[in-house]
């Protein structure tokens, strides 16, 4: 689709690229291309005509495998990324040959990491609850900085979160000396406070903290309850996606996630600021300047998945330096990156309230009236939206009809259809952007989930209490798990692992699975028995500090047809251009090919997609990402296809570009493993007339 705009719009952005003169997108030396997390680049040697000669470049094999959703940076000709057991290495970016390698595979398996940060050379990036300081030139811990080279996230935190499960597998946002580092943390009423903290690049030391659950006599303090901020039965409301940063301004662009426990609120009475915020914050010093709630007391786990974007637009004939945050439900925010005011109407829609037992749903939630959603909702999906390739579609639409779909209506003991599910619609992926026309680009998921309520009464006679409180969710009341999911089953982990493994597992967590260090010594023990089918002996944890609560889910339950494919009709996967100049779209099309369909020559049915687009100025969008394993790249203007190839492995990463000795590349991390591909251990890197 071609783009037409008004002669007065066109003299705007012409004066905008000229203001903007001095920001540099041929370099990626930050996570996502730059600190305005648009995934733009201005190198053009590649273009849409000369795409279709790309060749492999090099390839980089790593020890360990599995997956990877790390976007590499390249600074001075090195690119620096990070493995699937969470090593950090250096390579030469024009031949992929490693210059250094830090960390051990044995002991890094506690979080899948999408990337490093780079400041003042060095290298700054996370194992489990440790910050690290590497020199960028030989991998080598920078003894200064904290205690050896490295600091416990736990720094700060009160001395109740200080046993709490605390990761971080996003890179921190870099400001003149300091590092603003996103948190990940338990999704349950004993998740650790999401307090935004900023440390000092050379010392490791604290310098600000900003309270997301506010504390006495701070602003939202009355939107929980009046002892939330002890942390005894409430904590999250984390960011765990990346942020954004005005260098201009300083000014640093926060998105929060949910308050724990995900799906219950009775014991988090009110609207719960700052979880599920856009937090605009004094870079410097962490002062709030504005804020805007995307979801009101959120019992959907409705996270604010990817870092906002920062662009420009036309708005009312003026420019606007604007902000935009995608979400996980298909909505599009876009506010004044100011004065935080929405550049778009945004109305307070009613929802149904809650039939469970002390939960205080709130009685609206925001939706933007424009853009229009890019995903579909909940209460538009009817019986003839069945997956018209189900063998079984009598079971589904029976199951359809007893689920309730009401939009963003409370949680239910008969189930609720989440849709956009879990992962989004958006997610941490991110949208890619032009921030001089001031287009986003958002791939997006279209993935039914149904999230069923029962009593914490209801406990199988045969499971453990600790079993059905910290895994149950995802492993099942019996050890089946829910491998459709996602979830493995348990039941023959020991055919793989010993005892002393799956407690380390339980304490430091690994991959995209949480850890649990607050759970006691004779706890844990009585867990691993239960686990490995031995008769359990009931221990109750002498720590006394994780809340029980009157409700749990039963499960991450993807609403499936017998074949393991979504029980709605395609498209599962899309890509959309969107104007943020007027809300409207330029083009979307389905994304990817499910590969079981496929098969059968069923096409453009889009996958599900994890990861991001990278964005040219001359015209390209490329993107791994999908279930099928191929990376493509599009036309950015409108859409057509111009390139794709087969991956090693499935590429659920965002990929980057740079150029060395006169030459562009893009490269890819390819990890596989996530929705059942096969592992992968490569980072492939592209351009024009390679030589191998």
């Amino acid at each position: 689709m071609k783009l037409h705009y008004p002669p007065s719009l066109l003299i705007a952005l012409a004066l905008l690229a000229w203001t903007q003169k001095d920001t540099d997108y041929t370099q990626w030396a930050s996570y996502l291309g730059g600190p305005d997390r648009n995934h733009y680049s201005t190198l053009n040697q590649i273009t849409p005509e000369n795409v279709k000669d790309l060749q492999v470049a090099w390839t980089y094999s790593l020890p360990d495998s599995g997956q990877m959703q790390a976007n590499p940076i390249i600074v001075d000709g090195v690119l620096y990324g990070v493995s699937a057991s969470v090593q950090a290495f250096a390579l030469d970016a024009a031949t992929g040959k490693e210059i250094w390698r830090f960390g051990d595979p044995l002991k890094n398996g506690a979080s899948t990491s999408r990337g490093v940060s780079y400041a003042k050379g060095r290298i700054l990036y996370t194992v489990g609850p440790n910050l690290w300081a590497l020199d960028a030139k030989t991998g080598k811990p920078i003894d200064t900085f904290g205690d050896k080279g490295k600091v416990d996230l736990h720094t700060g935190l009160p001395a109740i979160a200080q046993n709490k499960f605390i990761i971080s597998n996003t890179p921190g946002t870099v400001f003149e000396n300091l590092i603003v580092m996103p948190l990940r943390l338990s999704e349950g009423a004993d998740a650790a406070p999401g307090d935004i903290r900023a440390y000092d690049i050379y010392t490791g030391k604290v310098a600000w903290t900003f309270h997301t659950i506010p504390y006495p006599g701070e602003f939202g303090y009355e939107t929980f309850p009046k002892d939330a901020y002890k942390n005894e039965y409430t904590g999250a409301a984390n960011n765990w996606s990346g942020m954004a940063l005005d260098e201009k301004r300083g000014i640093l662009y926060v998105p929060t996630g949910s308050a724990g426990f995900d799906f219950y609120g009775g014991n988090r009475k009110g609207s719960n600021l700052f979880a599920n915020c856009l937090l605009a914050l004094d870079a410097r010093t962490g002062k709030r300047l504005w804020h805007f709630q995307t979801t009101h007391h959120d019992v959907w786990d409705r996270d604010l998945p990817a870092p906002p974007n920062l662009i420009t637009v036309i708005h009312r004939g003026k420019p606007v330096d604007a902000v935009v945050q995608v979400t996980k439900q298909g909505y599009v925010f876009c506010f004044d990156r100011v004065t935080g005011k929405p550049l778009f109407p945004i109305i307070e829609r009613p929802v149904k309230g809650s039939t469970l037992l002390g939960e205080h749903a709130w009685k609206t939630q925001p939706m933007p009236t424009i853009p229009k959603p890019y995903a579909r909702q909940s209460d538009e999906i009817t019986a003839k939206d069945i997956n018209p390739y189900a063998n079984n579609q009598s079971e589904l639409r029976q199951k359809f009809g007893q689920i309730e779909k009401g939009w963003h209506a409370a949680p239910t003991l008969q189930g609720n259809l989440i849709l956009p599910g879990f992962d989004g619609g958006a997610e941490w992926g991110g949208a890619g952007a032009d921030p001089k026309k001031g287009i986003v680009y958002i791939n997006s998921n279209e993935m039914p989930w149904i999230l069923t309520m029962v009593s914490t009464k209801q406990t199988s006679p045969t499971a453990s209490k600790t079993y059905t409180q910290y895994c149950a969710s995802c492993h099942g009341d019996k050890l089946q798990g829910n491998p459709a999911s996602g979830y493995p089953s348990l039941t023959e982990v020991f055919k793989r692992r010993n005892k002393v493994f799956l407690s380390q597992i339980i304490t430091q967590g690994k991959g995209m699975m949480p850890g649990f260090p607050q759970i006691d010594k004779a706890t844990r023990e009585e867990l691993v028995n239960f686990i490995a089918g031995e008769t359990p002996k009931e221990v109750v944890s002498t720590n006394g500090k994780t809340p029980v609560l009157p409700y749990r889910i039963t499960g991450y339950n993807k609403f499936l047809d017998s074949q393991g494919l979504p029980a709605i009709s395609p498209p599962w996967g899309t890509i959309q251009a969107i104007d943020m100049n007027t809300g409207k779209y330029l083009w979307k099309i389905p994304f990817g090919d499910e590969p079981i369909l496929a098969a059968k020559n069923i096409l453009n049915t889009g996958t599900e997609n994890y990861g991001g687009p990278l964005i040219t100025e001359n015209g390209l969008l490329a993107i791994a990402a999908s279930k099928d394993g191929m990376f493509r790249i599009y036309n950015r203007h409108s859409g057509q296809l111009l390139w794709k190839t087969k991956l090693p492995a499935a590429g659920f990463a965002t990929p980057a570009t740079y150029q060395v000795n006169g030459k562009q590349y893009i490269v890819i991390a390819c990890g596989g493993t996530k929705l059942g591909t096969k592992k992968g251990n490569q980072y492939v890197a592209f351009s024009l007339n390679a030589r191998r």
